[in-house]
């Protein structure tokens, strides 16, 4: 492997650096939106779930000690 002196390392990362392409600041409220949107969908789902499983197993348990 070839050696790579501290200014030609340098000099590449700045190269690297000068090809990044930030998003513009609509990308970024629009990104932040839909990030929100869905964890809040995804986070209501499975407390859905959770909710319907906790039912379920409170359901059995009742019918297993005969109080259901």
């Amino acid at each position: 492997m070839a050696k790579t002196s501290p200014t030609e390392f340098f000099r590449q990362v700045r190269a690297e650096a000068g090809k990044i392409v930030w998003p513009t600041s609509r990308e970024t409220v629009m990104t932040t939106i839909m990030v929100v949107i869905m964890t809040s969908t995804l986070g209501l789902f499975f407390f859905g779930i959770d909710s319907l499983f906790g039912w379920i197993v409170r359901m059995l348990l009742g019918l297993a000690t005969g109080q259901g």
